[in-house]
């Protein structure tokens, strides 16, 4: 099975070393992961339940979110928010290195996992996973989500269907987001004392709620960039019957 493969190292002043491996199956997107026989109790569907999931006990007994961050919760539970990493970020592309905080390489890595769980609310951000930026800023993370909506549209009108270019599509994405959030920390809060995977979980909170205010200004705070496109109405298309 053709495989995209992306690999975290997390290294900590005491010398300890965490690796995490993910294996995205290429077609799907979907993690590729070995579930253990025996689950912890709350990773149960019905524990802290998303009010807007649209699983049943029936045919998913456990959260595909919660499923997947037990190993993360696991390496979470020995350290704070605060404490000092190295983290190794390697992909086919490129490797990125940094030197940052436990709740900032956690986050990225969280963020990674949550869009390839199988959650059918985080399914929509599967090509930003594909194309991976590990510790992406909040103004770079706007951008990415912004622009992949953007071509999802186009790739809509192509094959006929509406195209939403006021994103409204993107802003109910990201509200779905927030509560997925909001209970995936609810579960967090029951099972560890430490602060640093709920600390991790509010940084891609807060990316949630600041875009659909980006949206709502249309996206202003990045809209100098595009200053080379705000050209005569028809230009390009008349170069291209020029040729």
């Amino acid at each position: 099975m053709e495989t995209v493969n992306i690999r975290y190292v997390f290294r900590f002043p005491d010398e300890r070393q965490e690796v995490f491996d993910l294996h995205l199956e290429a077609e799907t997107l979907e993690l590729i992961h070995t579930i253990p026989e025996t689950l912890p109790s709350w990773t149960r569907i019905g524990f802290y339940q998303c009010p807007n999931c649209v699983l049943t006990p029936e045919t998913h007994p456990n959260c595909p979110v919660a499923v997947h961050l037990i190993k993360v919760m696991a390496i979470c539970n020995d350290v704070l928010s605060y404490d000092s990493i190295h983290v190794d970020i390697f992909t086919y592309e490129r490797v990125v290195c940094k030197d940052t905080s436990v709740q900032k390489g956690i986050s990225s890595l969280m963020g990674l996992i949550i869009a390839t769980s199988g959650c059918p609310h985080t399914g929509f951000f599967k090509p930003m996973a594909r194309f991976h930026l590990p510790l992406a800023s909040a103004e770079e993370t706007i951008y990415r989500a912004a622009s992949m909506y953007l071509l999802a549209q186009y790739f809509r009108h192509k094959q006929g269907q509406k195209a939403d270019l006021e994103m409204t599509g993107l802003m109910r994405i990201y509200q779905d987001i927030e509560v997925i959030n909001k209970s995936m920390a609810q579960r967090l809060l029951t099972i560890s004392d430490k602060d640093s995977m709920l600390n991790a979980l509010s940084i891609l909170d807060i990316f949630a709620k600041s875009l659909p205010f980006a949206v709502e200004e249309s996206l202003q705070e990045i809209r100098y960039l595009f200053n080379p496109y705000f050209s005569l109405p028809g230009e390009f298309s008349k170069r291209g019957e020029s040729h």
